[in-house]
């Protein structure tokens, strides 16, 4: 396969929007259902929606980080942390809205401490969230005293357990959450200094746009979006592990990149972020019944992200020899 026909095949998949990606999450669906015993099941399709939530939330975060050409590798480290702070406080107090305040605060304030060095120092965001990483697990590790946080009130699992109807509380949230997200990427201002400062930081810079304010701000949502999902997470496990979320920032990535959005910056859309988040869960799910080895899990998920990325660059590379 030359270079022209990973060009064509980027643009019908990754590169051009979200139909490409949209038929293959069509023709791995009907997969799943034709040769996978259990997946169509309504158990198990429910299962796959609640699995794929925190990964999910976590991406829609990680889309404005992506967009801007910046990376969070510490959102496992980070999940522990604010889930288990909010935990914490709802044992504490048992309330519930101290609880959830509690860890969207930790949120902001991680966010806003991961953007404000990586504007003010000039620091790559990929060694500042692997800093991160280590002083979060660490963190949480000291904070709880490495032990799980149990005793939450049944109020605080509902978020993570209960329904509404037929469908899970947590899936309710993600769909709020969904358009939210999208409103703010592609109907306000702060949106497209986003797609500006991704596509072409100096030019932003020239054209007046303050591309610190729009990092800072692009992180602190991140990690709103880290702190919800962390709060789901423990509560859907039904404790504070400090130990948790390990693996979450290489699903959430994945879903991010193989959705479309371009780990250079400059592109990317929600629904593409969708679309690639039940797209890996899916495969988790598939991988998963059909009692695939956890380490050949990983190998399967690595090259998925390599084969995305490579297929971004050339296409990326191809477009700009032609302008040229």
């Amino acid at each position: 396969m030359n270079r022209e026909h990973l060009r064509k095949l980027g643009k019908t998949i990754f590169g051009g929007g979200k139909n490409g990606i949209l038929i293959i999450l069509i023709l791995l669906f009907v997969f799943a259902s034709t040769f996978v015993d259990g997946f169509f099941s309504q158990t198990n399709l429910t299962n796959v929606l609640r699995q794929i939530t925190v990964v999910t939330i976590l991406s829609l975060g990680a889309t404005f980080v992506i967009i801007l050409g910046h990376i969070n590798v510490a959102y496992g480290s980070e999940i522990a942390l604010m889930g288990c702070v909010a935990c914490s406080v709802m044992v504490a107090t048992g309330n519930l809205f101290f609880a959830i305040l509690s860890g969207l605060a930790m949120g902001f304030v991680v966010g806003f401490i991961s953007g404000f060095i990586i504007t003010t120092f000039k620091i790559p965001a990929f060694i500042m969230t692997l800093a991160v990483t280590t002083v979060a697990r660490g963190a949480v590790l000291l904070y709880t005293k490495a032990s799980p946080i149990t005793g939450l009130k049944p109020e605080f699992t509902f978020i993570g357990q209960g329904y509404i109807g037929f469908l899970p509380v947590s899936v309710l949230i993600l769909i709020v959450l969904f358009f939210i997200t999208y409103q703010i990427l592609n109907k306000t201002v702060f949106g497209r200094y986003l797609y500006a400062v991704g596509g072409n930081e100096n030019a932003a810079v020239a054209s007046g746009i303050k591309t610190s304010n729009v990092v800072i701000r692009a992180f602190i949502f991140d990690g709103i979006m880290t702190a919800i999902a962390g709060i789901i997470f423990m509560s859907r496990i039904n404790s504070g592990q400090p130990a948790g979320g390990v693996g979450y920032e290489f699903d959430a990535i994945t879903a991010v990149v193989v959705g479309g959005t371009s780990l250079s910056g400059g592109s990317g859309t929600i629904v593409g972020t969708i679309i690639g988040s039940v797209i890996v869960g899916i495969i988790n799910n598939v991988l998963n019944l059909q009692n695939v080895n956890a380490y050949w899990q990983q190998i399967t998920k690595g090259l998925i992200i390599l084969l995305a990325v490579i297929i971004d660059v050339v296409n990326k590379r191809t477009i700009s020899v032609r302008r040229s």
